[in-house]
């Protein structure tokens, strides 16, 4: 839209009607509403209007107009800001983004520093909402005028040495159209390693670990790590992995993040590196779509030491999500991977939005963003959902 504009801001205690008081009192100019913004804070209102006049309007318009929502102000013992310009300031502005922080807590060091690096790289931060208020502070900003790749590569690196978590995502309809979730599970969907509590029952903790730790920061091949590690639990009863089972427990807010994608008709899956005897499970308890994992070869009631069937690496993770793809008829574009280790790192890589959660510094430098508070939920905010619409639809459906 091109021609003058006049921008009203009124700001003050809210009450109901407000909005409607003052659009009432300017009805009988001819006014076209451009834009219209509104907040409330901790009971204080501002609402912001662009205006501009109709091709029939005279000069004097926009003079009655601001002295009728003077008067109106006034009326509501509120403040009004007029501010005059030309056109829609946002209509021809390029390169938008969504950023999204999350802090456990967020100081106003940590915006100062975010907000600077966004005004550094010539970025107009044109709203801010909150999202969640708990467990973690989660901030969305809309950001215009920035580089979206600079900008990730400069929020990222000061997100590490401010304590907080920072998705930067290009807005638009892909954003919305993500329709696939599919997550690791040992340390992402469940807390701790599977294999590791079945090599304590075996005797074996502690060698099992470091091959673990060494499979997940990429030192050694996931493979040959997980068959040298089956191997050590050669023996074991298979009582043993009911019995881990029964003692693992899911990671804060996976209930909430599974319950709410359902709600809003994601399909949902599991893929690991670990055993069906575990994913099947977990499928079965929060109704999950689709899960992929190795299979340990059982024989009269002992876990012989061997694997059945093609071994679910980094690459298999990766057919997996495809795989899971093709069955939802959706676009790799339209998913969202979550994982820790560098077996999850082909997975991240293909999916449309790549998320490392509570990761390994490898996995965190390569993903598209990093989560490291404990909650499992906080993915939800980085597609844009609020706590305040999960704990709605909690409600109602209670």
């Amino acid at each position: 839209m091109t021609g003058p504009t006049v921008l009203f801001t009124l700001s003050g205690a809210d009450r109901p009607g407000v909005s409607r008081t003052l659009f009432g009192a300017l009805a009988d100019y001819p006014l076209i509403v451009v834009d219209v913004e509104q907040v409330v804070i901790r009971g204080q209102l501002i609402l912001a209007t662009l205006l501009a006049a109709e091709p029939s309007a005279n000069g004097d318009t926009f003079v009655a107009a601001i002295e009728t929502s003077q008067r109106v102000a006034a009326e509501l013992d509120m403040m009004i800001d007029v501010v005059h310009g030309e056109g829609d300031p946002g209509s021809l502005v390029s390169n938008r983004v969504h950023v999204t922080l999350l802090g456990a807590p967020l100081r106003p060091v940590a915006l100062s520093a975010i907000t600077g690096i966004i005004a550094t790289h010539g970025g107009n931060i044109d709203r801010i909402e909150r999202l969640a208020a708990y467990p973690v502070t989660a901030l969305e900003l809309d950001v215009s005028g920035a580089d979206p790749t600079r900008l990730r590569a400069e929020l990222t690196a000061q997100a590490a040495s401010s304590g907080v978590d920072i998705a930067v995502q290009r807005t638009g309809l892909h954003r919305r159209a993500k329709r696939l979730v599919v997550i690791d599970v040992d340390s992402t969907l469940v807390q701790g390693e599977v294999i590791e509590m079945l090599a304590e029952l075996a005797g074996c903790g502690a060698q099992v670990a470091a091959i673990t730790e060494a499979a997940m920061h990429g030192d050694v091949d996931f493979e040959q790590a997980l068959r040298r590690r089956v191997e050590l639990l050669a023996g074991l009863p298979v009582s043993a992995v009911d019995e881990v089972r029964d003692q693992l427990q899911l990671a804060p807010g996976a209930r909430t993040l599974v319950r709410t994608l359902k709600r809003l008709g994601f399909r949902c899956g599991v893929v690991s590196g670990g055993f069906t005897a575990i994913t099947d499970h977990l499928a079965r308890d929060l109704g999950l779509d689709y899960s992929a994992a190795n299979e340990l070869v059982v024989r009269d009631g002992v876990i012989t030491g061997e694997l059945a069937g093609p071994i679910v690496d980094r690459a298999g993770k990766a057919a997996a999500l495809r795989r899971f793809a093709h069955d939802a008829e959706v676009t790799l574009g339209q998913t969202v991977a979550i994982g820790d280790g560098a077996n999850d790192l082909d997975m991240l890589s293909i999916a449309g939005l790549g998320i490392a959660f509570n990761a390994k510094p490898v996995v965190q430098q390569l993903a598209d963003t990093s989560v490291n508070v404990p909650y499992l939920d906080s993915i939800l905010f980085l597609l844009g959902i609020s706590r305040e619409e999960i704990d709605a639809a909690d409600l109602a459906e209670a």
